[in-house]
């Protein structure tokens, strides 16, 4: 992928996938803006990208204010002359269960989640379609948006409202000639080491082992890196008709994700009381209730397997 001379935006680049994304877009010939709230991993990561030959600058920042992102994309514009790709990956986690999470756990990770994408995405729509040769914005699902998971409300919600508003802004963009999808990375990072069940992969791999095969492989969990090639494509001309898409990315695996739809219907003529809803429901409309939640790893039985 030949991104020379196209300008990008990447929130959240410090550290994890959003360095990684960063990395791959300067790799392929992209000038970048790294954005973080810490300054010196910001620094750090333009290092990195400059080290290697490429073009990135810092500017630093909590998104979610209207300023901070018209902040990042004048800031393209003033350094690198336009914008041409947006990544927004910055994000925090408050995990709590619903009886304990706080309205300041909820706010916290709304402003950062769906306040920041918004406002960022806003700032960089207006830029693109000032400019009027289309442009491609990426926003940062997660599964958890996807399935739920348990203890994360404010977070799932948050990335169920991104992976939305993808489709929303896909439709809304397209004459631009701006594609807006969301992905949907799944990697070992301070976030996932959270989970119980991923963690013990995620600190032998800290410590230099490499993640096992069946993990890459079944459960499409992977470093950041594995994560990052994604970005890239989107945002060549390879993906112009790529647009409107949840797209999954880990390990060895690349998947599509549904967008929610019926998976069933039943139908009483003259309409449903609610007792025929309780005499039919169980074979009529809820005959295959949905499953919900983020399934645990299953390591294979072989323990020779699993290595």
């Amino acid at each position: 992928m030949d991104l020379t001379g196209k300008v990008a935006v990447v929130t959240g680049a410090g550290r994890g996938l959003g360095l990684a994304y960063v990395t791959a877009l300067a790799a392929a010939g992209a000038a970048v803006v790294v954005n973080d709230v810490d300054e010196q991993a910001a620094a750090a990561a333009v290092k990195t990208v400059t080290e290697a030959g490429g073009r990135a600058v810092a500017e630093a920042g909590p998104v979610g204010t209207a300023e901070v992102a018209d902040r990042l994309v004048a800031r393209a514009v003033d350094e690198f002359g336009r914008l041409d790709v947006l990544v927004t990956n910055a994000g925090i986690l408050r995990d709590r269960v619903l009886w304990k999470m706080s309205d300041e756990d909820f706010d916290d990770v709304i402003r950062v989640h769906l306040r920041g994408t918004f406002t960022c995405a806003r700032a960089a729509a207006v830029r693109m379609r000032e400019q009027g040769e289309g442009g491609t914005i990426v926003l940062v699902a997660s599964p958890a948006g996807q399935r739920g998971n348990f203890g994360q409300t404010n977070y799932a919600a948050a990335k169920a409202g991104i992976a939305a508003m993808a489709r929303t802004w896909s439709m809304e963009l397209g004459r631009a000639g701006i594609t807006v999808n969301a992905i949907v990375p799944v990697a070992a990072t301070a976030m996932t080491e959270t989970i119980p069940a991923f963690a013990p992969y995620i600190e032998a791999w800290k410590n230099g082992a490499p993640l096992p095969d069946w993990i890459r492989h079944d459960e499409g969990f992977g470093t950041p890196e594995d994560c990052a090639a994604v970005v890239p494509f989107l945002a060549s001309e390879a993906a112009r008709d790529v647009t409107g898409q949840c797209i999954g990315i880990g390990g060895d695996r690349l998947a599509l994700w549904s967008h929610p739809q019926e998976v069933a219907a039943d139908f009483a003529a003259g309409g449903w009381t609610p007792e025929a809803i309780a005499e039919r429901w169980a074979q009529g409309a809820g005959r295959e209730p949905q499953t919900v939640g983020i399934a645990p790893p299953k390591p294979p039985q072989d323990a020779e397997a699993a290595r």
